[in-house]
């Protein structure tokens, strides 16, 4: 008997259901059956079940004899479930990588709980994706058990069938069914959540939720709709019958309710010529159904409950045409206020830039203003060490300014402060461009320390990869970068590149990086501090795991390896450590299971650890794809792994300057096989590994020595004379100590 029975209901969805299949049959952890059930699919969809029933004995394949509906092809499919537990998927959404095993593990440490409800992420059809609104229960339920009785907050979870884990003994013990019509999930999912005893949650993201084009039956206006009224006809007829659960009945009256009028304001859902009927059936329900003592919510939703008792539809139309109106005279209202705001610090603004530049102002960003990182962040240490007569401002957002560290000077952007530091710094560094609403002055520098050494395409190239470049303009991004004055590097490669792919007025500068200063000065106890921070035994082994966004991807999230299986391949003696990209941090991929795995103690998740350089130095090997990091790592001189299964891909969507496959680090995997059997082999430190990772350091390590940052204060902020080999450039200054580069117009 399987441990899951995985109910697929398929119908006109054969562009999709390749996918849909291939990420439940694809799954690391095999105990699984697939119960397909073709609902007299009109397409190809039948022809291509009985392909994979062929290939795969875990696949069986139902043919309805007649169309039936989702509703009731689910309860064909669950007739013939023989798993301990059964999950409903729908045929044109998929599974994420690792996600059974995730869920095999909680049900595991939750001793087999009646329901298991996990997360998902939506993406739309023209690329766009975003988090579900249920994460933020998820993530506080945390390991908890518990019954809707307990914790009545969980009724607000996502009412469909494809994000719960049902133990099967549970579902046929209440004979639970889903009725036909739409809106079939929602009295299953409540029938399910109030007679449960025991739910548990996973904070994890299991399905790729896609809102289609085109063929979403809810989108499709018509008098359809009108049958969420029997589905709830048949779930308070339910209650009324169990006086054990009349506590219930409130709390789903209320979410009957909110359904019932998000559903009718929903112009892709009920006709405007429908919409007086439609509100006439919600109004006798409510008279039907209405809870003695029921209180509705205290919001503008609670409003329109409350008009259900007493008003007729007039009376709501006229409400929501009301609300529409505040809204539109608020907006004018905020918008003829903010004029006025903005003509009069636009005043302030052009006043400050008339006062002179102070010679000793240096103003510093990082990351579009997150924090103090990078390559700003070493020049502002080094800074503050060798010239304190410097003066360092740094502008950051507000919701990162309780991260700082202790006595970080710093503004907000938009703030007065920042506008007179903008305005008067001799001085901008940034590893970003600044935005185009500041003025840049002459006699201002503008020091750009870009954000690691380039492996894909950057700027003016990004013209030839319209996909790579979706969502901003290359011209206005060579405007802004036409106000650098000087541009580090760390290698000849970096140099060459950045002189092509923004052609601007910028100046050179062999600094090196100086972020990667820590990594060849650091002492080793550095790193072993770290790892004990972490909780990561001395002895062990550090795996980081490093992986870069996907432009080819929606939401550009990565989910390449199975994490947990990769950190169990590793065995005994090994901590996988993970480090997502920046851009990823708050977005989809963070669900797919790093907090779980990070709090069971599968690995450590470091993505907000504020300083990647210390994450490096309290590893022993690397693993990446095409991520940036790879060449600050090889300062380190310690194994590299390049996972490289989607070069191609990658390749062709985003670009790159060269073959990281032909010209690696080190040991080059094309398949999760591959990557195991190097770990497994110890082939990832052989004598090979270490040739490959001494001509990439010779390559890309070249101007790294340890004395960056000091090169770039003592040469770029204070105009002392070069010498040496570390010489970069010799700025012309003037009397005041001012430099004289060629001024942005």
């Amino acid at each position: 008997m399987p441990r899951f029975s995985i109910v697929v209901p398929v119908f006109k969805v054969q562009g999709y259901l390749h996918e849909c299949l291939d990420s439940v049959l694809g799954q690391s952890y095999p105990d699984l059956e697939v119960i397909a059930v073709d609902d007299r699919s009109p397409d190809g969809c039948g022809a291509i079940l009985d392909e994979y029933a062929a290939r795969d004995e875990r696949v069986r394949v139902l043919h309805l004899p007649e169309n039936v509906g989702l509703g009731r092809a689910r309860n064909a499919g669950l007739e013939q479930a023989r798993g301990d537990y059964v999950l409903f998927l729908d045929s044109d959404d998929f599974y994420t990588p690792g996600l059974l095993a995730a869920v095999a593990d909680r049900l595991r440490s939750a001793e087999d709980p009646d329901i298991l409800v996990f997360d998902h992420v939506r993406t739309h059809w023209w690329g766009r994706g975003g988090p579900s609104d249920a994460s933020a229960l998820l993530a506080r339920a945390g390991q908890d058990v518990f019954s809707l009785r307990e914790k009545p907050e969980y009724v607000h979870l996502f009412l469909v069938a494809w994000n719960k884990a049902y133990r099967r003994d549970f579902f046929q013990e209440h004979g639970l069914r889903y009725a036909p019509g739409l809106y079939e999930d929602a009295p299953v999912t409540y029938r399910s959540m109030v007679l449960a005893d025991r739910i548990a949650c996973l904070n994890r993201i299991g399905v790729e939720y896609r809102q289609r084009r085109q063929g979403a039956i809810t989108k499709t206006p018509g008098r359809r709709h009108f049958d969420i009224f029997q589905q709830y006809e048949g779930l308070f007829a339910f209650l009324e019958e169990r006086d054990d659960l009349a506590w219930a009945r409130p709390l789903l009256f209320e979410r009957a309710m909110d359904h019932m009028l998000f559903v009718i304001a929903r112009e892709d859902r009920v006709t405007p010529s429908d919409r007086a009927d439609f509100h006439r059936e919600i109004r006798a329900f409510h008279r039907r159904h209405c809870p003695e003592g029921f209180t509705p919510p205290d919001d503008a939703r609670g409003t329109e409950m409350r008009l259900l008792a007493s008003a007729p539809y007039p009376a709501f139309a006229a409400l929501r045409g009301v609300r529409g109106l505040r809204r539109i005279a608020g907006a004018g209202k905020r918008r003829t206020t903010a004029k006025v705001s903005k003509a009069a610090q636009s005043a302030w603004y052009a006043a400050q830039l008339r006062l002179p530049l102070d010679p000793h102002l240096v103003v510093y960003s990082a990351s579009h203003h997150s924090g103090v990182s990078g390559d700003p962040a070493a020049i502002h240490a080094k800074a503050r060490e060798i010239a304190p007569q410097l003066r360092g401002v740094w502008v950051v957002r507000e919701d990162a300014v309780d991260a700082l560290p202790p006595g970080i000077d710093h503004v907000t952007p938009g703030s007065r402060r920042y506008h007179a530091v903008m305005a008067r710094a001799t001085y901008w560094v940034n590893n970003v461009n600044w935005p185009g609403t500041v003025v840049k002055r002459p006699g201002q520098i503008q020091v750009h320390t870009h954000e690691g050494t380039p492996l894909k395409y950057m700027g003016a190239d990004l013209l030839a990869k319209p996909g790579a470049r979706y969502g901003y303009s290359v011209p206005k991004l060579l405007h802004r970068a036409d106000r650098w004055d000087l541009s580090l590097v760390a290698n000849r490669h970096s140099e060459l590149v950045w002189e092509r792919a923004y052609p601007c007025h910028f100046a050179s500068v062999r600094t090196g990086s100086p972020r990667n200063d820590v990594l060849v000065n650091a002492p080793a106890e550095r790193g072993s501090s770290v790892r004990e921070r972490l909780g990561i035994p001395a002895d062990h082994t550090v795996v980081l795991y490093a992986p870069t966004r996907r432009e080819y991807r929606r939401g550009g999230h990565v989910d390449r390896i199975d994490l947990a299986r990769f950190a169990a391949d590793l065995g005994a003696g090994h901590t996988l450590v993970v480090r997502l990209h920046p851009t990823l941090a708050a977005g989809p991929a963070r669900g797919l299971g790093l907090a779980d795995l990070h709090a069971r103690g599968v690995l450590v998740d470091a993505t907000d650890e504020p300083h990647v350089e210390d994450v490096m130095l309290a590893s022993d090997v690397l693993v990446t794809d095409y991520s940036s990091l790879m060449f600050d790592y090889a300062n380190l001189d310690r194994p590299i792994v390049i996972h490289a299964d989607d070069w191609g891909a990658y390749a062709a969507s985003r670009g790159a300057y060269f073959d990281i496959t032909a010209e690696a680090p080190g040991h080059v995997s094309r398949s999760y096989r591959e990557l195991a059997w190097l770990f497994a082999s110890g082939t990832w430190r052989d004598e090979e590994a270490a040739g490959l990772r001494a001509a990439f350091r010779e390559r890309f390590c070249e101007f790294d020595d340890g004395h960056a940052a000091e090169r770039v204060v003592r040469q770029l902020l204070l105009g002392e004379a070069p010498g040496g080999e570390g010489a970069v450039v010799s700025i012309p200054r003037a009397a005041d100590g001012s430099a004289r580069l060629p001024q942005y117009s």
